[in-house]
C-alpha cells in the first residue's frame, strides 16, 4: 500500500471514531461550595464564565462529554499531522 493511501486510510478511521463519539462539551466539572461541596459545570463564553449546577447524576453525564471533547481534540491533532504529510507529499506544480 503507497504511503498517501495508509494515510487516507488512517485519516478515515479516524473521522469514524468522532462519529461514534457522541455528545461533547468544551470546559470543565468544578466543585464548589464552602460547607456543601457541589458539583458544577463551567465555560467560557465571549469572555465570560458561564456556570450550572449539576448534581451528582448530572456531573457524571458532563465528565463524560467532556472526555469526548478531549478525545475528539486528540483525534484532530492526529488528523492535522498527517493532513499536513499529504500536502507535503503533493507537487507543487
Amino acid at each position: 500500500m503507497r504511503r498517501k493511501e495508509k494515510i487516507e486510510k488512517e485519516i478515515d478511521e479516524l473521522m469514524e471514531e468522532i462519529k461514534a463519539l457522541g455528545p461533547m462539551m468544551r470546559g470543565s466539572v468544578t466543585i464548589m461550595g464552602a460547607k456543601n461541596k457541589q458539583p458544577y459545570f463551567s465555560v467560557g463564553v465571549r469572555g465570560k464564565t458561564k456556570v450550572i449546577y449539576l448534581g451528582e447524576k448530572r456531573a457524571l453525564l458532563a465528565t463524560k462529554y467532556l472526555e469526548n471533547h478531549r478525545r475528539m481534540q486528540e483525534i484532530i491533532e492526529k488528523m492535522t499531522v498527517l493532513n499536513m504529510e499529504l500536502l507535503k507529499s503533493m507537487s507543487t506544480k
